[in-house]
């Protein structure tokens, strides 16, 4: 699921490599904390959140499969 998101973020900012993806698991739920460079924030939340939005259904759905919930904090 890191790999999902990172492939996915990366291909949306200009700064790849300072896409960091730290994975907090718990028993039933994992909350996934991505950062990215200064200036690529934007990239990521997208219009209204809608790209934040897109990629939190992505990994949800993803997540389902394993019977496990997921959390994408985007932290600055």
């Amino acid at each position: 699921m890191k790999d999902l998101i990172e492939y996915i973020v990366k291909a949306l900012v200009d700064n790849p490599d300072k896409v960091v993806v730290k994975e907090i698991a718990g028993e039933k739920s994992i909350i996934y904390e991505l950062r990215v460079g200064e200036g690529d924030l934007g990239k990521v939340i997208g219009k209204e959140g809608r790209t934040a939005k897109a990629i939190r259904t992505i990994i949800t759905a993803a997540a389902m499969k394993q019977g496990k919930r997921t959390v994408l904090e985007i932290i600055e």
